[in-house]
């Protein structure tokens, strides 16, 4: 190394070592490893041109800048709100380092209901005076659009801008005849749309009823006449639960295409076999199907019992059977959980066919439960029709919108023959937004006009900057949109304008099938469904949510949003997320909420290029305030490895009540508020939360796989098949971001803000447009490597059928001999096309190796960034057991630094081997601990060596067994005298039941002796074991926090010669308290909180400090 570079390297090094100083002491032993090198030839060691700059990570790790934010959900519950509750809550998150704060009004049915009524002018006084403060404070605030925290609406929302779909009234005709009468409004609430007419098709003996059929069943079904009498009002009740067999006979041979069964309004959910006997009476099965009716909430579908259709090619007999496996389930997401039995209103064999499963297919019912995965709104290629004339006739549809009066008469001269008037417009589906206090409580906006968007944002946020002078909301900088819960709509104003306009082809026609009509074909009629269902999710990604940033940056505001819905999400989740500022997943503290919802932002966010990427974090139910940092670590952890990087705690309730504790409460959430007992700590928790956001932030995500989740819509997440192999990432990728920005450079598939892949996977479906492939084929020719199967034809009915042939015939020319049996890849061009292989045979195919090497039990998970030159693992142990092991990351020639985020200690790994293409390094994890290993300084040697090398081994210098004087507070009713614990015990194993309840802070102290110490060691104290969490005094100085292992501390500076003191400050959570209190009368309880899970039989929480504590020479 030349004099200068070697001057400059030290300098750096004596820099950085300054500035570390007063945060903690560095480890001598890796200073000498550092300067070391620093001496040895340019082959150990080439020092970077940006040395000296890249210091600035080491000092924003440790102490991250302002701009590296912790928010809150901060939710005003149910009108329980007051001015000096909300200034104390804006002071006590300063404190702590939450400098940003989302304001949800939300209202709960099962919590009293306060006297600040929203949008009230008290209402209003108390959001200038949260404003106005967090200016001050400079926190930066945001407040949800709508009141609620789903979605966009309130009661400026009318009937005319609300969410609407398409609904139809239809009259039968003779011709020629002169129609003048009155055409019947199908809802009271209605906007004409179209009035078209089509001729009539076949009808003939077209439904089997009471009069050609009878009905039997053994299964002893009482009133089974009534679901073939065309009543819907009418039916039966299943008995029990159980099979259940029901037979029709006809009394002439008939032939059937379709069946419609119609549930009574009684959630249900069976398993059904729908046969016909053949000519040797066997009963063979047509078609085995699904019921689900168990939600009938309208967030779940604006027709909450559409009928069941189901299509089949024709069948020709005299007797037909359904067995129906029925079992009176419950959807765990329903509630209040129905109780009753279910049963059939009606049941409709037809010789005409029908759309399959049209309510669905046009969002008028959707997937019932929260998690709709990949495959949910797909559906079966339907069977050609045999017969024309059960089919209508594209072109002999007619509009005849401009025969009917304002007041609703037609006056049409009707041609010979038997036709069908239909009057369609749009009606509101009725969804309001919610939970939310009744006087803010309204329509939902309609997501699918720019327009209406707009007016909706002035209805609410307008009204806010109207009212607040500028100075006082300068804090007031995001507008939140929450996750989607608030069903489908599937028209709106000037839709079908549009429609054509995008498409080129002219919808009306094809409005009949809308109420499941097949008009040209099945092919086309699903294929015009699928237009319409992918221009719904256009819209609501450019028209909701771009609409909604195009005016609130137009206020200089920006937008904040989860891009995913649990309930009726019509959208695509990557497009969606696409168009906002920020977006964000969420997760609960326990279960698998979060898996899929924040795979869904992660990805949205890297295809998009946004660099920070929110989770709603640590949400929870059940087991009220006994939660703490350390237990819900794991999930935080697991995520931030998927590619969350900018917190957002869920949550923080208001609390307007200064004489009651623990306060106010809800049933969700984790309790990050000023009243509950640990949140005097939890600044440690929040800059183990900085310190993980900023380096995440740091350069780019590393993926090697993108997902293509193929065309479809609705859809909330991907599907990652073939799976991934451990050792590997990967995002979603969709059919925008391919066309617009992917492209290929060295081979890698590439988008503009530097995101790259190794390797494509298409999804197995047989559909895809023929643009989509067309650029896919493009790029192949470019360089990319492509894994997954043809598409055989195009799912829309764009351009047909021109567009099957043109899928047909690339699909031909880019797989070529490739079938994924015989042939599993070929060369096209510069790139690669692969079918057939699983992702590990893919991966060797192309030479790339994991991107670090880890346990295949999964229990390591990991995310990469690299920046600057500087690669940036994060990894975190999902266990509670320490683990060891020896990863092998895809780095060559650098050395491997190991960056604590718990305490922002920073330190080579002296241990490492090189090999090909990869380093590994010996790395050990405590219970759920999480690490960044940074490699960034050039190396051309490996330093091999044991574990201990990189984890010397501990030398205990004392262990702490005198008595503990130990400080109740006497304020959360402890003991109001110290005591004296002779040895560590649980609190709960006390006989005094002022600390066997007690719930607060304690301070321990006592004192050690230390003999001897040197420059070349450091020393730590270690707590053994404590809830909920810690801080450490030694001589008087604060020497920092613990809450996760390892429960250890560097005192190295702090520590001297002789006798030292230790104050170790422990609090836990209101559990204890809130169970001894429900030991009392309930006139003298003085626990006040809404939630309350707990009785005096409930188990007490580990309390306290446990040790054994001792203080550790590390070499």
């Amino acid at each position: 190394m030349g004099g200068e570079s070697k001057n400059q390297f030290q300098e750096m090094i004596m820099i950085i070592k300054n500035k570390l100083k007063k945060f903690w002491k560095l480890n001598l032993t890796c200073i000498a490893f550092i300067v070391l090198l620093a001496s040895c030839n340019d082959a150990t060691y080439a020092p970077q041109k940006n040395d000296l700059q890249k210091q600035q990570l080491d000092i924003d790790f440790i102490s991250p800048p302002e701009n590296i934010q912790t928010s809150v959900y901060w939710y005003w519950i149910s009108d329980n709100i007051s001015k000096e509750g909300v200034v104390r809550d804006l002071e006590s998150m300063k404190a702590v380092g939450i400098n940003r704060a989302f304001i949800g009004n939300i209202g709960l049915d099962d919590v009293p209901y306060g006297n600040v009524k929203m949008l009230t002018d008290e209402w209003w006084e108390i959001i200038h005076v949260a404003l106005k403060t967090a200016t001050k404070l400079d926190i930066d605030i945001g407040i949800f659009n709508s009141p609620g925290w789903s979605q966009s609406g309130g009661p400026w929302v009318t009937s005319d801008n609300a969410m609407r779909y398409l609904i139809s009234s239809e009259k039968q005709i003779t011709g020629p005849i002169k129609f003048s009468d009155r055409l019947e409004k199908p809802h009271e609430i209605f906007q004409d749309v179209r009035v078209i007419a089509y001729p009539a098709v076949s009808s003939g003996n077209s439904v089997l009823d009471i009069s050609n059929s009878n009905i039997y069943s053994d299964s002893k079904i009482l009133g089974l006449s009534r679901i073939i009498d065309g009543d819907l009002k009418t039916g039966f009740t299943f008995p029990s639960e159980g099979e259940f067999i029901i037979d029709i006979k006809t009394n002439e041979l008939f032939t059937a295409r379709s069946l419609t069964i119609s549930t009574i309004e009684v959630p249900m959910m069976a398993n059904v076999q729908f046969q016909a006997r053949k000519n040797n009476g066997e009963f063979v099965t047509i078609k085995d199907f699904e019921i689900d009716r168990s939600n009938s909430n309208i967030s779940v579908g604006f027709v909450p019992w559409a009928p069941v259709v189901i299509s089949f090619p024709k069948v020709i007999a005299n007797e037909f059977r359904l067995i129906f496996d029925y079992k009176n389930t419950q959807n765990e997401w329903v509630y209040p959980q129905n109780k009753k039995l279910s049963g059939i209103a009606e049941i409709k064999i037809s010789e005409t066919p029908r759309v399959e499963r049209y309510a669905e297919k046009t969002l008028a019912k959707m997937f019932s439960s929260p998690l709709p995965y990949w495959k949910e709104y797909q559906w079966e290629k339907q069977a050609i029709v045999d017969n024309k004339s059960f089919v209508v006739d594209p072109s002999k549809v007619i509009n005849i919108s401009n025969f009917l009066s304002s007041d609703g008469i037609l006056d049409w001269d009707v041609p010979e023959g038997e036709w069908i008037i239909q009057r369609s417009g749009m009606t509101p589906t009725g969804i309001k937004n919610g939970p939310a206090s009744p006087e803010a409580t309204g329509y939902e906006v309609d997501k699918m006009s720019k327009k209406h968007v707009e007016s909706h944002f002035y209805g609410h946020i307008g009204e806010l900057l109207e009212r607040i002078p500028e100075a006082d909301r300068k804090s007031l900088k995001v507008v939140v949109l929450d996750s989607y819960e608030k069903g489908a709509q599937n028209f709106t104003d000037g839709f079908l304008e549009e429609f054509e306009e995008v498409y080129g082809y002219d919808p009306l026609p094809y409005l009949p099938v809308y109420q499941g009509v097949v008009v040209g074909s099945q092919k086309a009629s699903d294929g015009f469904l699928w237009d319409m269902r992918r221009l719904v999710a256009n819209k609501i990604a450019y028209d909701y949510v771009g609409g909604l940033r195009e005016v609130s940056n137009k206020h200089n505001l920006t937008t904040w949003l989860e891009n995913y819905g649990h309930w009726g999400f019509p959208g695509e989740f990557l497009m969606y997320g696409g168009q906002t500022d920020e977006l964000g997943g969420e997760f609960w503290s326990e279960g698998t909420l979060g898996d899929v919802e924040n795979r869904a932002a992660s990805s949205a966010g890297h295809i998009y290029g946004k660099s920070k990427i929110s989770a709603e974090s640590n949400t929870s139910s059940s087991k009220a305030f006994y939660r703490y940092p350390g237990i819900i670590k794991k999930r935080g952890d697991r995520f931030f490895a998927v590619g969350i990087n900018n917190t957002l705690l869920h949550v923080y309730i208001t609390q307007p009540y200064e004489d009651k504790s623990p306060g106010m409460n809800a049933w969700f959430g984790t309790e990050f508020n000023r009243k509950n007992t640990w949140f005097s700590q939890i600044d440690v928790y929040i800059q183990y939360l900085k310190r993980n956001n900023f380096m995440l932030q740091q350069g780019i995500n590393v993926a090697d796989i993108a997902y293509f989740i193929g065309e479809d819509t609705p859809k909330m997440t991907g599907i990652t098949d073939p799976v991934v192999p451990i050792g590997y990432q990967f995002d979603y990728m969709n059919a925008e971001v391919i066309m617009k920005y992917m492209t290929v450079e060295d081979g890698l598939i590439t988008l503009p803000h530097g995101t790259q892949y190794k390797i494509m996977v298409l999804p197995k479906l047989e559909t895809m447009r023929p643009e989509i492939l067309s650029k896919i084929n493009q790029l192949v020719h470019e360089g990319a490597v492509i894994l997954g199967p043809p598409p055989s034809r195009s799912p829309s009915l764009q351009n047909q059928p021109e567009a099957d042939i043109e899928v047909k015939n690339i699909s031909e020319s880019l797989w070529g001999n490739v079938d994924g049996v015989n042939i599993k890849s070929r060369k096209v061009g510069k790139g690669m096309i692969i079918n057939g292989m699983d992702m590990t045979e893919a991966f060797d195919l192309i030479g790339t190796v994991p991107d670090v090497k880890l346990p295949q039990d999964n229990s390591i998970h990991y995310g990469h960034r690299v920046f600057d030159g500087q690669e940036i693992y994060f990894l975190t142990n999902q266990t509670n057991k320490t683990q060891v092991i020896t990863p092998e990351f895809r780095v060559k020639n650098k050395i491997p630094e190991l960056w604590l985020p718990t305490t922002g200690e920073r330190r080579l790994l002296p241990s490492f081997d090189m090999k090909q293409n990869v380093t590994a390094v010996p790395l050990k994890f405590e219970p759920y601990e999480s690490v960044f290993v940074v490699f960034r300084t050039s190396t051309d040697t490996s330093i091999s060596a044991s574990i201990d090398a990189n984890y010397p081994k501990h030398e205990t210098l004392t262990k702490i067994n005198t008595p503990w004087k130990v400080t109740f507070n006497p304020d959360q009713r402890g003991p109001k005298e110290s005591v004296f614990f002779s040895d560590l015990i649980d609190w709960t194993d006390s006989d005094n039941e002022l600390i066997k309840y007690y719930s607060g802070t304690a301070f321990y102290s006592n004192n050690f002796t230390l003999k001897s110490l040197s420059d070349n060691e450091r020393i730590l104290i270690d707590l053994g074991n404590f809830t909920a969490m810690a801080k450490v005094n030694i001589n008087g100085v604060y020497a920092g926090g613990l809450w996760t292992p390892p429960y250890q501390i560097n005192i190295s500076e702090l520590v001297k010669e002789g006798i030292n003191e230790v104050e170790i400050e422990i609090v836990n959570t209101w559990v204890n308290r809130i169970i001894g209190d429900m030991h009392l009368p309930v006139e003298e309880r003085e626990i006040w909180t809404i939630v309350n899970p707990y009785n005096a039989n409930t188990p007490l929480q580990s309390s306290g400090l446990l040790g054994p504590v001792t203080i550790n020479r590390v070499p």
